[in-house]
């Protein structure tokens, strides 16, 4: 049996600086709008939410952003994640590839959600901050926040989306374990969530709506800030730490990847392995392909259109130029409950708009199809959102048999699947089943969108 091989682990490989792809950039991004007055929103109209800090991240057009050191000391505890050529996954797909994959998985709370959770807590931190509201779909945002608030003293309030909270009852265990509070949204406690349960008491619940909640919560607290785990621009580099250090690792090796793939909810995972490789075909004449690889049931960058939209369900955030469903879009009940959200961030809209990526999307049981042969070849159990990623990764491999060549692809392992097993019975068991959003389901959806198209 093929060995698979770790590719240099070495604390130097950890990088000390986030990328900004604003900076490099073709086309820059649409403002996004005030709610209220649709006027392009000011540091001011955030500062209610969020840390003046990460406020100045938002809006930055500065290339390279400095990690403070309080911050680099948490990462150390996983990072610099290793880069593992799958050479076992290889022969089993028996094609003319070379597989390599990030293990975001190694982190303490199991995904890259911690990369941007502990700056996010660190600044709050530095700000006063003493609670945070967030929402979180299938569990791993708000996992990874209470892990990150627990070492900055910061109470936080999670509201998960009442489907995943159900499916994935051991999220909530890992947000109280680290000492956070978790409800399943819509809930009681807000204004947004009983509306929501008025209108349908059995509401299975989706990001939008437990972004309202979450927003709500922060807004009519002045001690109390709001957290995002996805979509936001200063989310978004973060994340860039898993790229750049991917790069430094190739470069200990004679090799480079011809495409980086990576799941797609909001786009926090495919923005922290792509954006970096992104850099080095806008200024150094690359060519890499990125492939963002979303669920045929909440198909945003596929079918969705480049609009003026909210984040959440009740209109609360701001309005945000992407690629979406529309707000009121309630995805079906897949597992991949990280992937539930009608929008898509800003940046990577504009990407996709100006052809700089690619984005495609798969069903959930070719995805679990392939998530098990992934975990039988390479031994990890990939998240359901991960898996997306890797049925991708067959259709490249699967195209390079077809067309003769050699190609080498990388893919982001966002998380393990080892809180998602109840998924995997439903898998083995024949209970999972497909989801396709029709055009008129899309049309009704987006035609309840404001007139302000992104053009």
């Amino acid at each position: 049996m093929a060995r698979t091989r770790k590719i240099y682990l070495e604390e130097s490989e950890m990088p000390h600086k986030w990328y900004n792809i604003q900076a490099d950039m073709p086309n820059k991004m649409l403002p996004p709008l005030h709610p209220g007055t649709k006027q392009p929103l000011g540091p001011d109209d955030l500062a209610p939410l969020f840390p003046m800090e990460l406020i100045k991240q938002e809006v930055s057009q500065e290339k390279w952003i400095e990690i403070p050191e309080e911050v680099q000391d948490i990462y150390r505890i996983w990072r610099p994640s290793p880069l593992i050529r799958a050479r076992n996954f290889e022969k089993l797909l028996d094609a003319p590839v070379r597989i390599y994959y990030k293990n975001e998985s190694v982190s303490p709370a199991g995904s890259h959600k911690p990369n941007t959770a502990v700056p996010q807590a660190y600044y709050n931190y530095k700000e006063g901050v003493k609670k945070i509201t967030t929402e979180t779909g299938a569990g791993q945002w708000g996992s990874a926040l209470s892990f990150a608030t627990q070492f900055f003293d910061i109470d936080l309030q999670v509201f998960m989306v009442k489907v995943s909270y159900n499916q994935k009852p051991y999220r909530k265990s890992m947000v109280n374990t680290w000492g956070g509070k978790i409800v399943a949204s819509p809930s009681t406690l807000t204004e947004a969530g009983r509306k929501v349960l008025e209108q349908d008491p059995d509401s299975p619940g989706s990001l939008g709506i437990a972004i309202s909640e979450a927003v709500e919560m922060a807004a009519k607290d002045p001690d109390t800030k709001y957290s995002l785990g996805s979509v936001l621009n200063h989310v978004l580099l973060h994340q860039t730490i898993i790229g750049e250090e991917a790069i430094r690792q190739f470069s200990k090796t004679n090799d480079f990847p011809d495409v980086v793939i990576g799941c797609f909810g909001g786009g926090s995972n495919f923005a922290g392995i792509s954006f970096p490789f992104i850099r080095l075909n806008l200024c150094q004449g690359k060519q890499t392909r990125l492939v963002a690889v979303e669920p045929e049931s909440c198909p945003k960058l596929t079918r969705g259109v480049f609009h003026y939209d909210f984040g959440d369900t009740m209109g609360m955030t701001p309005l945000l130029p992407m690629f979406t469903l529309g707000h009121n879009f309630m995805p079906p009940k897949i597992h991949a409950g990280g992937l539930r959200y009608h929008g898509a961030g800003p940046i990577v809209s504009q990407l996709l708009k100006d052809k700089l990526i690619e984005a495609t999307a798969v069903h959930q049981i070719e995805a679990f199809e392939a998530g098990v042969k992934f975990a039988r070849s390479e031994g990890i159990i990939p998240a359901p959102e991960s898996t997306h990623a890797i049925a991708q990764v067959i259709k490249e491999a699967h195209k390079a048999r077809e067309e003769g060549k050699n190609k080498t692809i990388l893919f982001n392992l966002s998380g393990h699947g080892l809180v998602d097993m109840a998924s995997y019975d439903q898998y083995f068991a024949g209970n999972l089943q497909d989801y396709s959003v029709t055009e008129q389901q899309i049309k009704e959806s987006i035609k309840e969108l404001d007139i302000f198209p992104a053009e």
